[in-house]
């Protein structure tokens, strides 16, 4: 709960921002309501991008407090710690990669996710949901989906991706607002006590109902790169460690926290959307088929 209320906060904070900042300047800058458009799509991109980036700086340390995670450093005398320490440190190796933080957080949820503002600021984090649940050969299939995902910068694209939907949820909706507002002036240009109240409550409507639209593009890069990672996974550790990992995820499926929408898109497993454009990850079957596909005659062979 307190990582969805912090969460709803910080976009609560940056919609009320935009809005006061732009209103100011179509009130008090000459000239802006002729030429609005331009500044309002560049301020826009301002804050949507600059606090998507901004975010994904403090990512490590959110995830941190948010989920209580505890780091790991292959020193613990905890034999599956350990392992999950140098296992990761050598797929990261393996793939060119410099050492990511690895931690594990208390949570009956079976799934593990990575962030980080880089690929040399990178953190993997595993359940002990997972650790309890998957042996070390479907936990290594595990982990080289989470390196896949670090080699692929997914967590700088997935951040842009989702810093440039929302410059224009923030854009379109100002738009419609203004509109709202200045269709309720009377025949003299005259503004009614309610014209700003409906401004903002439309704004703030409109940003729900275009980010929701907005995020079919954020699910649909998401569910590509899950597959990637996937194969990413199979050419790291082999098609048969990923694919024991996913039937395994498949047969705990009812283990996953699809609520936490913070991280979601780059855990190895996500809730399914009864409509699945807004699905963050492709079925777990699909999945399997895909990677059942690579090694198929005619398929890209992997070990």
């Amino acid at each position: 709960m307190k990582r969805f209320l912090l969460f709803l906060g910080v976009n609560l904070a940056i919609m009320a921002t935009l809005y006061i900042v732009t209103t100011l300047l179509l009130v008090f800058v000459p000239g802006m309501r002729h030429g609005f458009y331009g500044p309002l799509m560049v301020i826009c991109f301002v804050w949507g991008i600059g606090f998507s980036l901004l975010f994904l700086q403090v990512s490590r340390w959110f995830a941190k407090w948010s989920h209580g995670i505890q780091l790991i450093d292959g020193a613990s005398g905890d034999s599956t710690l350990d392992w999950v320490h140098e296992a990761t440190l050598r797929l990261a190796r393996q793939a060119g990669l410099p050492e990511p933080e690895i931690g594990v957080y208390d949570n009956d949820e079976v799934n593990a996710f990575v962030t980080g503002p880089s690929k040399g600021r990178a953190l993997v984090a595993i359940s002990s949901g997972m650790l309890r649940t998957l042996d070390r050969r479907e936990l290594e299939g595990v982990l080289g989906h989470e390196i896949s995902h670090i080699a692929s910068g997914d967590m700088v694209t997935m951040a842009l991706i989702q810093g440039v939907v929302d410059a224009f949820v923030m854009f379109f909706a100002r738009i419609v607002a203004w509109g709202v507002r200045n269709a309720m002036r009377d025949e003299n240009g005259n503004e009614s006590g309610f014209a700003f109240i409906v401004d903002f409550a439309v704004y703030f409507a409109l940003t729900i109902v275009f980010g929701s639209l907005g995020s079919f593009i954020t699910c649909w890069y998401s569910r590509r790169t899950q597959l990637e990672a996937d194969v990413g996974s199979a050419h790291l550790v082999g098609t048969d460690k990923m694919i024991a990992a996913l039937r395994k995820l498949q047969t705990f499926h009812e283990a996953i926290d699809s609520s936490d929408r913070t991280f979601v898109t780059l855990k190895i497993a996500g809730g399914q959307s009864a409509f699945a454009p807004f699905s963050t990850h492709p079925p777990v079957e699909a999945r399997i088929a895909a990677l059942e596909a690579l090694t198929a005659p005619g398929g890209a062979a992997l070990r």
